[in-house]
């Protein structure tokens, strides 16, 4: 890279800096520090809430995604509307309602302080692993542009770095600075990524119709296939034509992710888990000044959410014409056999000086958006959920602000330490997954979304329930997502009926909740 690409993104991260020094003077109590008093306004909520849900998985893994195969992922985003709707219709109100700093306060006053403790380590455990994941999927990006490569201890360096640069700002400027943060640097990942797709449709040497023609003709990685490549001559190994444009998948198939079943059913059950079960996402609504801004604001986002995986997903459709129709170039590039650093090599090779590093920073702003969204949402729930009610029982409680403030800031630089330790250990799960890496990103979220979704069903929804069918959901739920990861389920199924039984990573987090539902809804309330 060029002294101007590294001073542009010198600017970019100081900036970041600055706003998490001056937002760090304005959080005056814990409530400040973690739900901004209630005082945000909804349109700059939408904004830094549609930089949450659009992270490097977006950035990285869209055109990964689009690269192998179509657009169809598209449908899922319209899925995450109607799951959206759901919870702003039936969650929200509850949960706005009940002024706890954290929605799992709702659980400890509806079933006890051990439920709530409960529910909380499990959102923190999910928290490691989904979070965790995002920052891998950007490491890749930042290794492939830094280092050179993909090389495991590239990753690693590179996790490192993002951590420590997203955790110093975090742990200064709590949840208000964190949602100017957000808005801006989602602005920067729709301004990147606009311009990237008009770069790369400029050097392709073809005009807009015979791109569609191309890619209504093109190829398609199949799935559950030993091995992917090009050779010299052109031919690929474990694709197969297809249409690259296809938007609506109608087939009626468990083992697909996107057709129209999974997107508009399965996916939505799984966004109305994250968006009333996961406080990442949960948070930046409480932070609004009213109930219906809170609402709309969650709407919002995931409706601008379509167009800007829309974009990224283009990006992949273009990087598969550019080395499809030329066999030498595809070939040596590698990218038929692994495209998860397709979009980073693009950008490290064929963009201009400058260009690059603008690149670089919507990559930086994608990564970081959602990252320190979950560094600040987990101290939220170690801090008011498990740390002061402990120091409390304990006859340690924590009464002064400044003290209350100090904790928490301690606990975002812990959070922000365990997030990066574990992108690590997803560095190695998403290998041994064999998902791309957007069915990873948000496959792993569904291990905690499961067991919490059951809960929260449960509590807003009926009478029944108590601690110990709490905790038993939990359990439960994790469980039942595991057994249906490819690693184990292939291997098992293999054994038992001689063959695979795939299911796609959309129905997880359904079937899960639905189990753990059932578990949760066995225990009876005790009359108070």
């Amino acid at each position: 890279m060029s002294v101007v690409d590294w001073i542009l993104i010198a600017v970019f991260l100081l900036s970041l800096m600055t706003i998490g020094a001056v937002f760090s003077k304005k959080n005056k109590n814990i409530e400040d520090y973690f739900t901004a008093g209630r005082s945000m306004p909804g349109w700059l909520v939408a904004l830094a809430a549609t930089g949450t849900s659009i992270s490097a998985g977006t950035f990285v893994g869209s055109p990964e995604l689009g690269f192998n195969t179509n657009i169809t992922f598209i449908m899922s985003c319209v899925g995450a509307v109607v799951g959206g709707i759901f919870v702003a219709w039936l969650v929200l109100p509850e949960l706005y309602n009940a002024k706890t700093i954290t929605i799992y306060g709702f659980i400890g006053e509806r079933f006890g302080e051990t439920a709530k403790r409960s529910t909380s380590v499990m959102f923190l455990l999910g928290q490691l692993f989904t979070s965790g994941s995002r920052l891998f999927i950007a490491a890749i990006a930042i290794s492939v542009i830094c280092f050179g490569g993909i090389d495991f201890q590239f990753i690693v360096w590179s996790i490192v770095i993002l951590g420590v640069i997203s955790t110093i700002y975090t742990m200064c400027g709590g949840i208000k600075g964190l949602i100017y943060i957000d808005a801006l640097q989602i602005l920067l990942v729709i301004g990147t990524g606009v311009l990237a797709l008009i770069i790369l449709y400029d050097s392709l040497d073809m005009g807009f119709s015979q791109i569609v023609d191309n890619l209504r003709n093109g190829m398609v990685k199949m799935p559950q296939q030993d091995s992917y490549a090009m050779y010299a001559d052109g031919t690929l190994s474990g694709w197969a034509k297809g249409n690259k444009l296809m938007l609506v998948d109608p087939s009626f198939d468990f083992t697909r992710p996107y057709n129209l079943l999974g997107a508009l059913f399965a996916y939505a059950i799984f966004k109305f888990a994250q968006f009333s079960t996961d406080h990442e996402f949960v948070q930046r609504q409480l932070t609004c000044k009213s109930l219906k801004k809170a609402g709309s604001s969650l709407v919002v986002s995931q409706l601008m959410a379509i167009p800007i995986v829309f974009v990224f997903l283009s990006i992949g459709l273009l990087l598969f014409l550019k080395y499809h129709e030329d066999p030498s170039l595809g070939a040596a590039s590698g990218f038929f056999t692994d495209a998860r650093d397709v979009f980073p090599q693009y950008i490290k090779n064929c963009v201009p000086t400058g260009v690059r590093g603008l690149m670089i920073i919507g990559l930086l702003a994608a990564a970081l958006s959602s990252f320190n969204s979950a560094i600040n949402a987990m101290a939220s729930s170690f801090v008011t959920d498990l740390y002061l009610p402990i120091r409390k029982q304990k006859g340690e409680e924590v009464k002064g602000n400044a003290e209350q403030i100090s904790s928490s800031k301690k606990m975002s630089a812990l959070m922000g330490a365990a997030l990066t330790a574990f992108a690590i250990l997803t560095a190695v799960m998403q290998q041994a997954s064999g998902l791309n890496l957007v069915d990873f990103a948000t496959g792993v979220m569904c291990f905690s979304y499961a067991g919490m979704l059951g809960v929260f069903i449960t509590a807003l929804y009926t009478k029944r329930g108590n601690e110990k069918s709490v905790i038993a959901a939990l359990i439960v739920g994790l469980l039942v997502v595991l057994l249906m990861q490819p690693y184990i389920m292939n291997p098992l199924t293999t054994a038992l009926f001689g063959h695979k039984v795939v299911i796609a990573w959309p129905w997880w987090a359904p079937i899960g909740g639905l189990v753990s539902t059932v578990v949760c809804m066995l225990g009876k309330t005790k009359d108070k």
